[in-house]
């Protein structure tokens, strides 16, 4: 963004942007992660104007941000917000990716959706992985509850590794107690229903 909300506009009408995260793995004009030691306090206040701003163009993803973060964002947005990828945790250690069931409430407060993510640190297989969404929902709801694949961003193998296990990881959404419809949401209505009410 390098300081100018006009950025936001930029990315959006020369590279179709219409889905953007505040923060990565690096604390940034924006506000803090959750993966280093927090040096704003949260969201800041340019980051605030960032949220109002893609709230007229598109998705905000507070995937990586801390709960200080996400709670202001939560604050400011007139839009669903997302948490692209992560899952749930009793108590998360320090510096951990994973979140409490209060920062996903915050998310889904607003209307937004948790993407539940297949990590080998969090889950064992597919199985696994389904109880995983089968906690989220049981916090937030089964309508705040999304796959975050987050495909490309792993060191290790995830446990879901392509989208051919989509069918696998239905069945064991199904196993895990999902109906037909839940699961459906799960695997992408939740998202499009987000996306819908932000970009469209």
């Amino acid at each position: 963004m390098e300081g100018q909300l006009d950025h936001v506009d930029e990315a959006f009408s020369l590279h179709q942007l219409r889905h953007l995260q505040l923060t990565h793995y690096r604390v940034n004009e924006l506000g803090d992660i959750q993966t280093e030691t927090p040096v704003h306090g949260g969201l800041t206040d340019f980051g605030a104007e960032v949220v109002r701003r893609c709230n007229t163009l598109g998705i905000v993803d507070v995937a990586h941000g801390t709960y200080d973060l996400v709670k202001r964002a939560a604050s400011v947005t007139t839009k669903p917000l997302v948490l692209s990828h992560t899952a749930l945790a009793g108590h998360p250690g320090a510096r951990s990716r994973v979140i409490t069931a209060d920062h996903a409430r915050a998310v889904a407060e607003t209307g937004g959706v948790i993407g539940v993510w297949p990590s080998s640190g969090s889950f064992r297989d597919l199985d696994g992985m389904a109880h995983g969404f089968r906690r989220m929902a049981d916090v937030v709801g089964v309508e705040h509850v999304g796959l975050g694949t987050d495909l490309l961003g792993f060191i290790s193998p995830p446990v879901f590794r392509s989208y051919e296990q989509l069918p696998a990881l239905g069945t064991a959404l199904l196993a895990a107690g999902f109906s037909q419809a839940e699961t459906g949401q799960i695997l992408g209505g939740n998202y499009r229903r987000v996306f819908e009410a932000s970009v469209i």
